[in-house]
C-alpha cells in the first residue's frame, strides 16, 4: 500500500514537472522625458501543457517601476496539447540605459535529450540611435508552442523577421556558455540559417521520433556602424557585427511517425488561395477590424484545426472545408505598432496529426508607410 502511495505521488510529481512548452519575448519603446526618463512596453508569451501555472522574470540593470497592462490571457489548442498566454508590461525608467529580463525555471516536457529546466533572456537596448534619433524597437516574431513534422519528410520552418527599424535580423542557438539557456540542444537533424532565420529539419530515422526543445534567440544587427547616447551623454558604437538587442525564441518541435507522402496536399495540408503569402505585411487601422482568409486542402486527410499565435484578442472561425478566417480589432494601445500572427493548419487521419508549413505575417498599425523588411 505505502509503495503505492508513493509511485502514484511520483506519477504527479512528474506529470505536474514536465509541462513548459517554451517562451518568446518582444519590446516596444514608447515615451521619452526631458529629464532622461523613458518607458518600454514588454509583450511575452509563455506556452504550457495547460495554463494554472505561474510565471515571474527576474531583471537586472536598469529596471525602474513595473506596471501590468495586460494581464496573462489564453489561446489554448483544441485537443488540449498545450496553452499559450500573452501579458504586456510597462517599465517606467529613469534613464535610457539598458536591462536584461531573465525567464527561468522548471521543467520542460518530456522530450528526447532529457533536458529540465529553462532559462530565457532578453537583453532590451533603450539608448538613442544616431542614425533613427529614438531608441531601438527589438524585432517583432512569434510562434507556436509545437510544431510537428514527419521524420520522412524534409521542412523548412521560416520564422518571421520583421524589425521595425530596419536593422539586419540574425537567429542562432541559444548558448549555455552565454548563460541564454540552462543546457544547449544539439540536435544532427535541424540545422538553422542565420540570415534569413529559417530552420531545416531533414531525417529520415525512424529513431529521430520524439519531442525536440527548441532554444533560439533573435537579434538586431545594424546596417553602418551607429552610435547609442545615454542619459548623461556617454555613448558606445555597435558596428555591423554588434548586436543591439536580443529576443529569446523558445518551443518544441515533434517529430512524428513518418508519413504516407510527404506531398504537400495529401496529408500535409497545402495552403491555397487567398491565404497571405509568408511574412506578407498587412496593414489596418485603429478601431478597424483586419480579416485574415486561411484556405487550405488535404486530400487524405481531415484540415480540422488552425493553430494560430498573435495578438491576444485575435478571433478564430472555422468557414468548413479546411478554410478558417482569423479576425483582429485594434485599439489605439496598438497605434504604430506592427504585430506578428503565425499560423499553421493541422490535419487528422485517425490518431496522426499532419501541419501545414509555418506561414507568419506582419500587421502593421495605422500609417502604412513604414520601413520594410
Amino acid at each position: 500500500m505505502f509503495l503505492s502511495v508513493v509511485l502514484l505521488l511520483l506519477l504527479v510529481r512528474d506529470s505536474y514537472a514536465s509541462h513548459f512548452y517554451g517562451v518568446m519575448m518582444t519590446y516596444y519603446p514608447k515615451a521619452s522625458y526631458i529629464n532622461g526618463s523613458t518607458s518600454v512596453e514588454l509583450h511575452y508569451k509563455l506556452s504550457y501543457d495547460l495554463c494554472t501555472h505561474t510565471d515571474s522574470w527576474s531583471c537586472s540593470g536598469n529596471c525602474g517601476t513595473e506596471t501590468q497592462i495586460l494581464p496573462l490571457t489564453k489561446v489554448d489548442e483544441i485537443s488540449g496539447e498545450w496553452c499559450q498566454r500573452e501579458a504586456v508590461t510597462s517599465r517606467q525608467l529613469t534613464s535610457n540605459s539598458p536591462l536584461t529580463l531573465v525567464f527561468a525555471s522548471s521543467a520542460w516536457i518530456s522530450n528526447v535529450h532529457g533536458i529540465g529546466s529553462w532559462r530565457a533572456v532578453t537583453n532590451v537596448e533603450l539608448r538613442t540611435r544616431s542614425d533613427i534619433s529614438k531608441a531601438n524597437t527589438s524585432p517583432q516574431t512569434t510562434i507556436l508552442p509545437a510544431l510537428r513534422v514527419p521524420y520522412n519528410c524534409q521542412r523548412n520552418i521560416s520564422m518571421l523577421t520583421f524589425d521595425p527599424d530596419g536593422d539586419d535580423v540574425r537567429c542562432r542557438f541559444a548558448s549555455s556558455a552565454l548563460s541564454e539557456c540552462v543546457t544547449s540542444t544539439n540536435m544532427s537533424d535541424l540545422n538553422i540559417s542565420s540570415s534569413s532565420c529559417t530552420l531545416l529539419f531533414s531525417s529520415s530515422a525512424s529513431s529521430s521520433q520524439g519531442s525536440y526543445v527548441v532554444q533560439m534567440v533573435m537579434e538586431d544587427f545594424p546596417l553602418q556602424t551607429i552610435t547609442l547616447t545615454q542619459t548623461g551623454g556617454s555613448q558606445v558604437q555597435k558596428t555591423t557585427s554588434d548586436a543591439i538587442s536580443t529576443i529569446p525564441i523558445q518551443f518544441v518541435l515533434k517529430v512524428d511517425a513518418a508519413a504516407p507522402s510527404c506531398t504537400e496536399g495529401q496529408y500535409l495540408p497545402r495552403f491555397l488561395s487567398p491565404t497571405p503569402n509568408n511574412r506578407a505585411q498587412l496593414y489596418t487601422s485603429v478601431n478597424q477590424m483586419l480579416v485574415i482568409i486561411i484556405s487550405s486542402q488535404a486530400t487524405q486527410a481531415t484540415s480540422s484545426e488552425l493553430l494560430y499565435s498573435g495578438p491576444y484578442n485575435v478571433n478564430k472561425s472555422s468557414l468548413g472545408s479546411g478554410s478558417f478566417s482569423l479576425t483582429w480589432t485594434p485599439s489605439v494601445a496598438e497605434d504604430g505598432e506592427s504585430h506578428p500572427i503565425c499560423f499553421v493548419v493541422q490535419a487528422t487521419v485517425s490518431i496522426s496529426r499532419y501541419q501545414s508549413e509555418l506561414r507568419c505575417v506582419i500587421v502593421t498599425v495605422g500609417n502604412s508607410d513604414c520601413t520594410k523588411n
